[in-house]
């Protein structure tokens, strides 16, 4: 008899999603989480807000695109090479076929129209701030997936985006003179001449288009995050993208050749239309490959449930006992305090889910931060002053708003009878245990003796937190 389709749907769910029951070989973990990469990133982009996004920085960049190339062309200007503009714009839109040159041509004619001499102190901030602009909102989607809630400080975010919008096209156009002079040299057209160079001349240049992608890919993804971005995850996202990116627009070129009805029903918009539908693409892929990146850095946000976790009360009591153990145990053991990623790589769990909790521990005083970078974590006092109480207290107090405490409540005097007593039984229970009575009891009990958290099972659910 057949197995039904929705059971073998339901085991083939519990295997990829399921915690196992035997432990997997290396090359079995590295293609399960391979697969659960790909199903996370096809839901992500199927229901999460890549798309939205994407729409977004399409907006942003019509508004944009001509201030920030006036402001590029008037840098690249006084170096001599502003004539290379046109033949980047070109090659950008190179998707879009003969419209692409079109729409490179009328954007070429319009920068060199602008005369950012007479703007004025007004119209050129105005100028900055729209060519700014665009970079803050490239940001705000990276940090969106990095699930990054703070910004840089107003004046770090000033310097990075200029630094971009000014250094950036000198050290492109500078690339790519080297590379034509290298091209043009003689040495070269001799070495060329000899068959065997001549194939892996041509083999380099076909891929170069592919490698300089993927370059500014994994530049991308490593400066404006504001997050620690590993240069193996941004790579893995930068190869992603690039080799998507590329093929894309062969893709699309191929479309648009072949779709000549478009002319015919928007008529002189199809251009526009186009245009607009190469960048959604070009976003899309940008955004994808930042989640790459990310999901290759923190596999912990490989979970199958989609949005973000709800935690119950005894997982944020773990949460924020474990949390407190290792912050204790790290200051009385004189090693390095830890980070947000620590605290992430130590307990196997995603970071917005600690930040929760480590911002509670926070307000009740019972942990501060550094002012290093990343953010370090240390006990607000002696460990010996901070009992297991203070900090159950601590998480179950947090996010009382102000006219939901238990003392606006309704009052019921059996309900109160029954708290107070398991209030009494929590405090005659752990009251006397301090943060350095438990580090000291749990080096007590391990041989090594090093303060550690046994980590979350690399194939359960959030909802399945081991620590």
């Amino acid at each position: 008899m057949e197995e039904p389709p929705t059971d073998v749907l339901s085991r083939l769910e519990k295997r990829i999603w399921g915690t196992p029951q035997t432990p997997h070989s290396l090359w079995q973990a590295a293609g399960l989480r391979f697969v659960r990469t790909v199903l996370i990133l096809v839901r992500d982009l199927a229901f999460g807000q890549l798309t939205l996004r994407a729409m977004s920085l399409v907006y942003t960049t019509l508004l944009s695109i001509v201030p920030l190339l006036a402001l590029s062309f008037s840098v690249l200007k006084a170096f001599g090479v502003h004539n290379q503009i046109q033949p980047l714009l070109v090659n950008l839109l190179t998707p879009l076929g003969e419209q692409g040159t079109v729409v490179a041509r009328q954007i070429g004619e319009f920068i060199e129209r602008m005369n950012v001499g007479v703007l004025g102190a007004l119209g050129l901030a105005l100028l900055l701030y729209t060519s700014i602009s665009l970079m803050q909102k490239i940001e705000e989607s990276l940090n969106y997936i990095w699930h990054v809630s703070q910004h840089r400080p107003l004046g770090e975010r000033f310097s990075r985006y200029l630094s971009v919008l000014l250094v950036g096209p000198i050290l492109v156009f500078a690339a790519l003179g080297v590379t034509g002079a290298l091209l043009k040299s003689d040495a070269l057209s001799q070495l060329l001449s000899v068959d065997a160079l001549d194939q892996t001349a041509k083999l380099i240049g076909e891929i170069t288009p592919y490698l300089l992608v993927i370059a500014a890919f994994t530049f991308i993804y490593l400066l404006l995050p504001n997050a620690r971005v590993k240069l193996g995850a941004a790579f893995a996202g930068g190869v992603v993208g690039g080799i998507v990116w590329q093929t894309a627009g062969w893709v699309f070129a191929t479309f648009v050749a072949s779709s000549g009805q478009y002319a015919a029903i928007y008529s002189s918009f199809a251009i526009l239309v186009l245009f607009m539908i190469w960048l959604y693409v070009s976003w899309l892929i940008v955004l994808f490959g930042a989640s790459v990146a990310f999901y290759v850095q923190h596999p912990e946000y490989l979970y199958l449930d989609a949005g973000e976790p709800r935690l119950s009360n005894r997982v944020r009591e773990r949460l924020a006992l474990s949390a407190m153990y290792l912050t204790a145990a790290r200051f009385l053991s004189g090693q390095p305090a830890p980070s947000l990623e620590d605290f992430t790589h130590q307990m196997g769990v995603p970071m917005h889910v600690l930040t929760v909790v480590l911002e509670a521990l926070q307000e009740e005083g019972l942990v501060v931060t550094s002012g290093d970078e990343p953010v370090r974590y240390l006990p607000a006092r002696d460990p010996s002053a901070i009992t297991v109480t203070q900090v159950m207290g601590a998480i179950r107090r947090a996010g009382e708003a102000r006219f939901f405490q238990p003392a606006t409540l309704p009052t019921i005097a059996s309900v109160n009878s029954v708290l107070d007593h398991m209030q009494s039984a929590v405090e005659t229970a752990a009251g006397s245990i301090s943060l350095r009575e438990l580090v000291s009891k749990n080096d007590a009990s391990s041989d090594s003796g090093a303060p550690a958290i046994p980590r979350q099972t690399p194939s359960a659910g959030p909802s399945e937190t081991v620590i």
